[in-house]
């Protein structure tokens, strides 16, 4: 008999959003391919789920562990529907607070870890010709603040990606959908970034961003479980957002932006417009 029920797969799933998806995919009834770089986090889930969920280690900066990860997601299931890629984490610091190391772990971890999970789920996909590929990016990956840089910079480079693999693979039945949270309770600001050393220079000017993010944790208002809810919700849709921000914090911060770009661009297009070459004469 065939089994219909979808099969989700996650990264990063032994906290946080990555938790929020594989139980609230579990509780359907759905195949949940849980992975994270530390399964043995996962037991008690796994025990939980039964034949329904299968726990792989996958650390997204390790070449070949997607490919391991998502084979045995097809020995287990027979195929993926929806491929989440939450794995991640935060920097706070300015940027030259930040050296070339921290920067480049950053962009591994968030960019490269969730690009190398992509290439290796896209021949089954297409194979399939069906899917979804969920790349969780962030309010700070269509805007950016002082002391977020190196973060924000990870989730710019993955919605670039994101926006191109969309065309890339519609033709094949294949949707993505770029997911921007704002702030979630999830245990993100309390173990999932890192503060850079301090350069004194910057100390007055990045106090109350340090303040907010050491200070948030526990108190953000926006609920995961309904976050995963609204995403579905999306997938479902008979015209799906590219883009999906969740929270009262984000749609209105990122609203803000937009209307202040098409000022600058209201304001400054005749400059634009105005630098290409002069029609030849005669």
């Amino acid at each position: 008999m065939t089994d219909h029920r979808p099969t989700w797969f996650i990264t990063g799933a032994s906290t946080g959003f990555g938790l929020a998806f594989a139980r609230t995919a579990a509780e359907k009834g759905y195949n949940v391919v849980a992975t994270a770089r530390s399964p043995e986090r996962l037991a008690a889930f796994a025990a939980a789920g039964g034949e329904r969920v299968l726990v792989a280690r996958l650390d997204v900066t390790v070449p070949d562990e997607a490919e391991r990860a998502v084979a045995a997601a097809l020995a287990r299931f027979g195929r993926i529907d929806v491929v989440v890629n939450n794995a991640g984490y935060g920097i706070v610091g300015a940027v030259e607070e930040t050296p070339d190391a921290e920067l480049r772990a950053q962009m591994e971890t968030n960019f490269f870890g969730a690009a190398a999970v992509i290439r290796a789920v896209l021949p089954v996909l297409r194979q399939q010709r069906s899917g979804a590929i969920v790349n969780m990016s962030s309010l700070g990956g269509q805007l950016s603040y002082g002391g977020f840089g190196a973060y924000s910079a990870s989730k710019f480079a993955l919605e670039g990606l994101s926006e191109a693999l969309a065309q890339e693979v519609a033709p094949f039945g294949i949707k993505v959908l770029i997911v921007e949270p704002g702030a979630f309770r999830t245990d993100f600001a309390g173990g999932a970034l890192r503060h850079m050393p301090v350069v004194a220079a910057y100390a007055p000017g990045l106090a109350g961003i340090r303040d907010f993010a050491r200070g948030m944790d526990g108190t953000q208002a926006g609920d995961p479980a309904k976050a995963v809810a609204a995403i579905e919700t999306a997938l479902a849709a008979e015209t799906m957002p590219l883009r999906l921000q969740l929270g009262i914090d984000c749609v209105a911060a990122v609203r803000e932006h937009g209307e202040r770009l098409l000022a600058d661009l209201n304001q400054w297009e005749a400059v634009g417009r105005a630098t290409g070459f002069e029609p030849a004469a005669g």
